[in-house]
């Protein structure tokens, strides 16, 4: 039972709007990169896990907090005896291992992904212990990328390549699951636990000033450039009420202090529909508060 659902990041919602609008840095573009090849792994695991009974219980997206330290969990799968805490990795590529160190394809040196794997299973073993559940933890590194491969002299049954997934899966769903009312509520308390972070402070500076301004197409994220909205990359066609819409949300996220008015709007979509459909779809769809120069949409 999927207990918890992945939510949809909004930090990633909030960089796809900045990456179409402005020029990243090379680091800005390899987190940026980085970033949408994780969460789509983290998907992939989702479709993959679709196959356990529906007895246990998935909770996904953590973001936890022991003792002043957070940790964040990618999966936690709670069963009768046990909990199964899953970190999804999309490495890609031939890494290596040599000691206790962690190599790239490139040869350079990175993180130790058992240590973190290691890190939060201790938080977590701490945290459930202190919520009064005194339940086992069995962590595993799932790797979900077919092109990734680990060149190590060294069993590690923590684990779990590509090709060991459906293995894996069916091991699982070999093991007794007779859930009772206390992991349903130890289940309800995590997901009560989680932390939502605000995704602003990591995001790259900018300022509206320095945005281009127009209306996205959704579909390959380039700009309609005449009212029709007709795309001229994708050939889509969009609604002119969905795509004002579409706009005043990617407006009021990326800028939560400014307020919804028609000339706000209408500079952000870049001019492409009148003041007047900007006026007409705002008011369909907003109530209007305040008055002259104060009056803005809610």
């Amino acid at each position: 039972m999927l207990f918890r659902p992945r939510p949809e990041m909004l930090e990633l919602t909030l960089l796809h709007y900045l990456h179409a609008r402005k020029k990243f840095t090379y680091e800005e573009e390899f987190n940026y990169t980085n970033l949408v090849k994780g969460y789509e792994g983290e998907l992939k695991s989702d479709i993959w896990l679709k196959g356990l009974t529906e007895e246990w219980l998935i909770l996904n997206h953590l973001l936890l907090e022991y003792n002043g330290s957070t940790f964040q969990i990618d999966t936690l799968i709670i069963a009768y005896e046990k909990i199964y805490l899953l970190d999804v990795k999309t490495f890609e590529g031939d890494h290596s291992i040599k000691g206790d160190k962690w190599y790239t394809p490139s040869g350079k040196p990175e993180k130790n992904p058992l240590h973190q794997l290691e890190r939060c299973e201790t938080l977590l073993q701490r945290l459930l212990q202190v919520l009064g559940f005194n339940i086992p933890i069995e962590s595993y590194l799932i790797f979900i990328n077919p092109e990734f491969h680990l060149y190590t002299s060294s069993n590690h049954p923590t684990i779990i390549f590509p090709a060991q997934l459906n293995r894996f899966l069916k091991k699982l769903n070999t093991r007794p699951v007779k859930l009772n009312k206390k992991h349903y509520q130890l289940a309800e308390k995590l997901n009560a636990l989680h932390i939502e972070e605000s995704p602003y402070k990591r995001l790259p500076l900018y300022n509206y000033e320095q945005l281009k301004k127009g209306i996205i197409c959704p579909n390959d994220k380039t700009f309609f450039t005449d009212e029709t909205l007709i795309c001229k990359q994708c050939g889509c066609v969009e609604d002119v009420e969905a795509a004002v819409l579409r706009s005043v949300k990617e407006f009021s996220l990326l800028f939560p202090d400014r307020k919804i008015t028609t000339n706000n709007i209408y500079d952000w979509c870049g001019g492409v529909k009148s003041k007047k459909v900007i006026r007409r779809v705002l008011s369909k769809n907003f109530k209007l508060v305040g008055h002259r120069t104060s009056a803005h949409y809610v």
